[in-house]
């Protein structure tokens, strides 16, 4: 099983209410015993449920790559308590640009972040990353990170990103990146979709045909 069709509350924009990678997932509270078991099962990794800086929004305000996890400012010492007592690596950037998830897109080899993040921030982010750091934007946006899903085989990317883009993000992150759209029209794929190597959790929204496409370019159709 590597696909799981579902809604938070019925909201489809569940990648707001979840980040994963190879090693782990957090999700929202809110998510049911039931979700969070299908979720596990797919993503085949142990999934905590936490919040960050009082907020259930953890897709927008967290991200990192398989070394650490980035997390905003905003975040008390009991959420990092918390983190700390999962074993979770992590990395405390002091912005005001607080959704690190939506403006910071990375991975084990690359980072596109926000142009409006300091020298000293992008700095911050680049070392503990520990990968090559670039500013820009995606199709006409400065918030890169919104608008790519990616595991270690592929990414999916805003559908109207260019092909200069397109080209940076690949030479960026090492790996493929295929345009696609979820929740029946959205570019915004970090909203409706979290993924790691094993599977792929999508809004309920999505079509088929927008879930075909992202299945396959995030290599899950050469995996069964």
């Amino acid at each position: 099983m590597k696909l799981f069709k579902t809604t938070l509350q019925g909201n489809s924009n569940v990648g707001l209410y979840a980040y994963c990678t190879d090693q782990y997932c957090l999700l929202a509270p809110e998510f049911t015993a039931e979700q969070i078991a299908t979720i596990q099962t797919v993503l085949q990794v142990p999934v905590y449920q936490i919040k960050i800086g009082h907020s259930s929004l953890i897709g927008a305000l967290v991200t990192g790559n398989n070394s650490i996890l980035l997390v905003p400012s905003i975040a008390d010492e009991q959420e990092l308590l918390r983190l700390k007592q999962l074993g979770i690596n992590y990395k405390v950037i002091p912005s005001k640009l607080t959704a690190l998830g939506n403006n910071i897109l990375c991975n084990d080899a690359g980072a596109l972040v926000n142009r409006e993040y300091s020298a000293d921030t992008k700095k911050i982010i680049r070392q503990a990353l520990n990968v090559t750091l670039h500013p820009g934007e995606i199709a006409t946006t400065e918030v890169p990170g919104s608008c790519v899903v990616h595991n270690k085989q592929a990414a999916v990317i805003h559908a109207f990103a260019t092909q200069e883009q397109i080209r940076e993000a690949e030479d960026l992150l090492g790996i493929k990146c295929t345009k696609a759209t979820l929740n029946f029209g959205s570019p915004y794929l970090r909203s409706g979709l979290f993924a790691n190597s094993h599977g792929m959790i999508v809004g309920v929204a999505s079509t088929g045909i927008e879930i075909e496409n992202i299945y396959e370019a995030l290599g899950f159709m050469e995996q069964e």
